[in-house]
Formats: structure tokens, sequence, C-alpha cells
């Protein structure tokens, strides 16, 4: 069985972490696997959304707590094993901002720590209404500091630190609130919205969301006149696209317009 599955529809590639029996936990495997799939996503010409869900009760629980209790042991070094660890981990959530595709959590069940932080890393998230959210490494001793880092840039401050610093869980409907998560929905109808919303935007032109998508997250490290003289170079940048042309004057003619990609 494999730890990660992948199913394409047309321009839509859903992942989904396939370790129900560990609670979708990032074990060195499910991060080696995302990594892997994500990488060859980014090179797909074809694929223009991802869903990331998870099968089982949860969407993921974060690391897996019993592969680094027996890492803490290695005969190199635990240290040097949770420093790789944490690398892996953080190159793989950042990954998914830098994807050119937009990355579409769908989460049901839990969403704990790491796991809260993939969904943070996402560019967006739908959730069951009775999904729960969590960083609750503290409750353990251990303070989720690497998911802090995403955490921290979906939600304001205060929020954010009350999250860590109690190990309480938040509902859906809260995590809508504070920007978390784009919505929470009946879980009957999570995958059909999941998928309707990847759906709307894999039928937008390609070139454009890719390059809207790395202005976006490039933007936001910038001050504000950076931010505009990049942005406008990006426009620019834009509007140069052919389909782009066709997709104005198809607004003019009052038609659907006829892009080649």
């Amino acid at each position: 069985m494999s730890i990660l599955t992948r199913h394409d529809d047309g321009p839509i590639c859903r992942l989904t972490l396939n370790a129900p029996d560990r609670l979708n936990a990032l074990s060195d495997a499910m991060l080696a696997a995302l990594q892997g799939a994500l990488d060859d996503v980014k090179q797909s010409d074809t694929i223009r959304v991802v869903i990331l869900s998870g099968q089982g009760r949860a969407f993921c629980a974060g690391h897996d707590l019993k592969e680094m209790n027996a890492g803490r042991d290695a005969p190199d070094s635990g240290s040097a094993y949770f420093a790789d660890l944490f690398q892996r981990c953080s190159k793989l959530m950042q990954t998914i901002p830098r994807l050119p595709q937009p990355v579409i959590a769908q989460v049901h069940g839990l969403a704990t720590a790491a796991g809260c932080q993939l969904v943070a890393s996402c560019d967006l998230a739908v959730a069951a209404e009775d999904a729960r959210f969590g960083v609750n490494g503290v409750n353990i001793g251990l303070f989720c500091s690497t998911p802090m880092v995403a955490l921290s840039r979906n939600i304001t401050r205060k929020q954010a630190f009350e999250m860590l610093t109690t190990g309480q869980f938040i509902s859906a409907a809260r995590a809508a609130e504070l920007g978390l998560i784009n919505r929470a929905v009946p879980a009957s109808a999570l995958a059909d919205e999941t998928r309707e919303m990847a759906g709307i935007i894999a039928a937008k032109l390609s070139s454009a969301v890719r390059i809207g998508k790395r202005a976006f997250y490039d933007q936001l490290q910038m001050p504000l006149d950076q931010a505009y003289a990049y942005t406008g170079k990006v426009m620019v940048e834009n509007l140069a696209n052919r389909d782009t042309a066709e997709g104005i004057q198809a607004f003019l003619e009052k038609r659907d317009p006829r892009w080649t990609k």
C-alpha cells in the first residue's frame, strides 16, 4: 500500500495521505513521498491545481512521535537526526507556496502540530465543520516552533500565541474566523466543495495564476513601495501574454476566451 496516493482528474491533481493507522503522521516516509510528489507536479504543464487530503480519521496528526523517539537514540546522535528531520519538513512546507500551482488542503478530523502547519502552508483550505486544529506540542513539553512559522503568517499574533501556549484545539468555524482556512462546510459536502473550488481555479488562464501566485508571496515580504514597483512589472509581464490579450478581447466582445493553454 502506497503511503501517498495520487489521482489526476484532468487539470486537478489529488494527493492523499494514506497512513490512516498513524493518523497520516509526517513520518520520514511520508515527508519523502510528499516532497517527491510535489517536485513532480511542479514540472507538469497540465496540472493546474493540487488538492491535498487525508485517508482515515484525521487529515494529519503532525510528526510521527514514535519515529522521533527512536531517532533520539540513533547511534550517530539524536540531535543530528532531529536537525535533519526539521530541515526536511521545512523544505516541504516551503515547497508548497513556491509551487506554481495553487494547493488546497481538504481537512477532516484533526490537523495537529505539523499537520496544522501543513494546512497553514497550503494556499487555500476547506475543512469539515467538525474538524479541529491545534499546535499542541506544548502539552508534551515540545513547543511547536516550526509550525509557528506558517501559523503566524496566517492568523494574528495574539491568536497564534494563544494556540501555541495553551495547546488547545480550535474548531473549524473558529479557524475560518481567524483566516487559517477559507471555509468550513458540512462533512458530507467537503469533497465536493473542495473539488468545486479547484475546478473554478483550474478554469482560469494557467499562466496568469502561476504568475499571480509567485507575485503574491514575493510582494508580501516587501515594503509597500517595493511591492508596487515589483507587481507593476509583474502586470507588464502578464499583459505580454497573448492569451491575456485574448481574454481582454473576449471580455470586450462578450464571449468566452479561446485560450491556447
